[in-house]
């Protein structure tokens, strides 16, 4: 036989006990009337909690590949955009050409736009998004191409080119008035061999170009990866370096009217040449961009059947969720009205 002991401070304990309880049941269930979730999903879907959040690592890693295709678009919208200015420049250059070659002031007439246009491609190949230099290849965080100025490796390259002793050179500089002397037959020589190398490998790696051949490459999808940028080494923008640069550096001013006519030929051939590759290029780009876009729209659909299935397993019924928030609000206002009435309770009122 047992005796309960009854009295205030064990009543008030245990409205106290209650209290404390039913408030903390108050939070969770409030944060799943508002949320639409569990408060607590581990808990609550035991053993199903791995799938749960082998459902949101899967979610996690479309996000960051959306993100990441973010990047690659805007990178390539800036690309693209060069590739088409330097081939819109291109085309107007070569009509320039063509109405210069048989000018008496040709070589006048065409020079200020022949160094204008080789600073223009400089700085469109040097051209960079958000941090990174789009034309580098793999070298994004150092400009591609070195200026052609005064003390550039390029220029340094090029005067000594021109300098050497025959048959690879003239023996003279191309401000020397001995320019005039130059032959077309000994023109062409010099265009298709000397100065042709310069603009291929090794000299247009070592002079000009610090870019890797290899372009950068991106995850696009889950099961996709293509090569996202393009290397400033591309043959489209080597011809349009080479014949720039003839036309604007190499003495034109003081050449016979057949020399001249010999550089333009060359630069024409080099000019077309150029417009075709570029064409090509801004294709393969424009091919490339329309990947990423479709990666992504499907990244999106594939994210949105992954939440689906997320809210599926973590949802609550929110019907059953703000019946038991009032619940627990009335039963915890009833516990501090008791509290309070049992706290004026007193022996002396008996006395």
């Amino acid at each position: 036989m047992s005796a309960n002991y009854i009295s205030t401070y064990m009543l008030s304990s245990a409205l106290r006990y209650s209290i404390t309880n039913n408030q903390s049941s108050l939070s969770k269930a409030t944060k799943e009337a508002t949320t639409g979730r569990f408060a607590d999903v581990g808990l609550q879907l035991g053993v199903s909690t791995g799938r749960d959040v082998a459902l949101r690592a899967d979610m996690n890693f479309i996000d960051q590949i959306v993100d990441t295709n973010g990047l690659v678009s805007g990178r390539l919208d800036v690309t693209q955009n060069r590739i088409t200015q330097l081939g819109s420049t291109a085309q107007d250059f070569l009509k320039n050409l063509i109405a210069a070659r048989d000018a008496n002031n040709g070589a006048s007439m065409i020079l200020p736009s022949a160094s204008a246009n080789l600073q223009d491609l400089i700085g469109a190949l040097n051209a960079s998004y958000n941090g990174s230099y789009l034309f580098g290849g793999l070298n994004t965080q150092n400009a591609p191409i070195t200026n052609y100025a005064a003390g550039s490796t390029s220029k340094n390259q090029v005067d000594a080119d021109f300098l050497a002793a025959p048959p690879t050179g003239f023996g003279f500089s191309q401000s020397s008035a001995s320019v005039s002397t130059i032959t077309p037959a000994q023109m062409q020589n010099f265009l298709n061999t000397t100065f042709d190398a310069e603009f291929a490998s090794p000299a247009w790696n070592t002079n000009w170009s610090s870019a890797t051949n290899q372009p950068l490459s991106s995850r696009i999808s889950t099961t996709q990866v293509v090569d996202t940028s393009v290397s400033a080494n591309q043959p489209g923008f080597r011809q349009l370096a080479e014949a720039y640069t003839m036309l604007s550096d190499l003495g034109n001013t003081n050449l016979s009217q057949a020399t001249f006519q010999t550089v333009v030929d060359k630069a024409i051939s080099l000019v077309s040449g150029a417009i075709d590759n570029l064409a090509v290029l801004g294709g393969s780009v424009g091919s490339i961009q329309q990947q990423v876009s479709n990666a992504t729209d499907k990244l999106k659909i594939q994210h949105d059947i992954l939440n689906q299935q997320v809210v599926d397993m973590e949802k609550v019924d929110p019907t059953e969720a703000s019946v038991r928030v009032n619940t627990l609000q009335n039963q915890i206002e009833t516990a501090l009205a008791l509290t309070s009435r049992m706290q004026k309770i007193s022996l002396i009122n008996y006395l």
